[in-house]
């Protein structure tokens, strides 16, 4: 008996007039399961960066510097982040996902912005995935026409984002999959090889953290050694993403008030498990000085050939795994690329299904896929094709720059929304405990402490772009905030918004059709039939189930 086939069907709903869209453009459908929600939240933003992109940060920081600036970005912001976004999404995980939020709690203006800017930093994301699959392809060829991956990796994307949405958590289930047994099998290798279980029978231990823990980076002395910290916690703000995924899926998701609230939760244990300790073990394996991982980094070397978990393995004299991981490497480019067609063509729907994009956008096929968003979004994705004028590398680097303020800035916005909302319920006199499905812990202090890092992080993302100046440095670095008030002032002009006094922000619509549609899964009813059905499988598929 499938469970996850129990998700209602919205065709069968009745037409309301607060859903008036409904019949002539159709709409996304519930296909998620936990499993799939679980894997995009781990592995859906875990790209390239992690494995490749991180040597140039151990160079130029060393390798205290490079597991404090993931452990406190994580930590501080992040994961208040997610508690943020997982309060409000349980409580009503709509279509128009968390920019009708903002609209409800801030001002239509800053929802507008906010949503604008995500839409472009997560092309960007797309962009920057395509060109890292094109450069790792060539560490085995360097005779094909980078545009050929490109090409490759985009038609496979748009295929598995224009399919049914559960088909689509599948692939993203099996690729986010191959990226997390990577990063278990290179930690537990890293263990073994540095107690002595490697060809060389040599316990190095944590010899390569005895050359200097903490580099100076851009200047001299304890200012560098910040600098350096800096540095780490701007690449960390690339590779390791935020709440973006399960709040855009949260109108897909299935029983969306028990399933965001638990992923929500877990982040902790992923941003230690699977980052803080990686790049721990990455510092450990690889010396931050090694010559080749210099050289590679000079040279752009491509795919696992600037790796420094490859590089460290190689110092061990452990043949026949650079192959398996460029291969792994090559899946965790793709798959994140493909997530963030998702999360991109989602944010158009909802800013189309808040009138602040042509309507025609919201047409949904019949197996509740926003057919035009996906095809705007590759469309425009096609811009990677300049690798085929320059170097994969370089358009890589542009990228990475121009994506990590417009993600930084979107979640420091989500933040913005969480304190408005807060404060809504407040002026409202609605207790947090009681009225919600689930309340985050530490509110609203934590959401307090991430915005002030979150601004921070923004401010610093190009701050070596000063000295020597850089024009083209100074775009790519700060052009999400440009755009943020442009389209702000656009909006709020045209339409001359007011900023939502507390007191009268809208908390409720939309709940009613909510209820109704989660209802099959918080009803005794469905609990039962699953208890059922849970009993009746065979015991690894029943330990598979509870698993997720």
């Amino acid at each position: 008996m499938d469970i996850e086939k129990k998700s209602p069907s919205v065709d069968d709903s009745p037409v309301t007039a607060a859903e008036g869209t409904v019949a002539p453009y159709g709409q996304t459908k519930r296909g998620l399961s936990a499993r799939h929600v679980q894997l995009m939240a781990i592995g859906g933003s875990i790209g390239t960066g992690l494995f490749v992109g991180i040597g140039s940060y151990m160079q130029e920081s060393g390798p205290l510097s490079v597991v404090l600036g993931y452990l406190l970005y994580g930590l501080l912001f992040i994961w208040p982040c997610y508690l943020c976004v997982g309060e409000m999404c349980a409580y009503l995980p709509i279509r128009g996902s968390i920019f009708e939020l903002a609209s409800r709690y801030v001002d239509p203006a800053f929802s507008f912005a906010m949503g604008w800017v995500y839409f472009y930093a997560g092309v960007m994301l797309v962009c920057t995935e395509y060109s890292a699959v094109a450069t790792v392809m060539q560490y085995w060829t360097t005779d094909v026409n980078p545009a050929v991956w490109i090409a490759m990796a985009m038609v496979v994307c748009f295929i598995l984002n224009v399919v049914a949405v559960e088909w689509y958590g599948e692939s993203e289930f099996i690729m986010a999959s191959t990226k997390v047994l990577l990063i278990i099998g290179l930690v537990l290798l890293t263990f073994i090889t540095m107690v002595g279980g490697n060809p060389k029978h040599d316990a190095y231990g944590f010899r390569n953290w005895t050359d200097g823990v903490m580099f100076e980076f851009y200047t001299d002395g304890d200012t560098g050694r910040f600098l350096a910290l800096v540095n780490v916690i701007i690449y960390a703000a690339f590779s390791l993403a935020g709440p973006d995924l399960p709040a855009l899926a949260a109108g897909e998701i299935q029983n969306p008030r028990y399933t965001i609230p638990r992923v929500c939760k877990m982040i902790f244990w992923r941003i230690v498990g699977f980052y803080v300790i990686g790049t721990f073990a990455v510092t450990i394996i690889c010396n931050s000085r090694d010559p080749d991982l210099i050289s590679a980094i000079d040279d752009g070397s491509a795919g696992s050939a600037a790796s420094p978990w490859v590089i460290g393995i190689k110092r061990l004299n452990i043949g026949g795994l650079p192959d398996l991981i460029n291969v792994l490497i090559l899946f965790s480019g793709w798959s994140c690329g493909n997530a963030y067609v998702y999360g991109s063509s989602r944010t158009l729907y909802s800013l189309a299904k808040d009138g602040q994009a042509p309507k025609f956008l919201l047409k949904c096929t019949k197996a509740g896929v926003p057919i035009y968003c996906v095809m705007v979004v590759s469309l425009i994705s096609c811009i990677t094709f300049l690798v085929a004028d320059n170097s994969s590398s370089t358009v890589f680097y542009w990228f990475i720059d121009l994506t990590t303020c417009g993600l930084v800035l979107t979640y420091t916005c989500m933040v913005v929304v969480f304190l408005a909302w807060y404060r809504a319920l407040k002026a409202q006199g609605k207790d947090r405990k009681t009225f919600l499905p689930w309340a985050a812990p530490l509110m609203p202090y934590w959401a307090i402490l991430a915005l002030v890092i979150g601004s921070a992080t923004t401010i610093f993302n190009g701050f070596t772009v000063f000295s020597p100046w850089s024009t083209s440095g100074f775009v790519t670095s700060y052009f999400g905030i440009g755009f943020f008030i442009v389209m702000f002032l656009f909006w709020k002009l045209w339409h001359r918004t007011s900023f939502v006094n507390p007191a009268e922000a809208d908390i409720y619509s939309g709940k009613e059709e909510v209820d109704a549609e989660c209802r099959i899964w918080e009803d005794g009813g469905f609990k039962g039939r699953r208890a059922m059905a849970l009993a009746e499988m065979h015991w690894a598929r029943r330990w598979w189930e509870k698993m997720w």
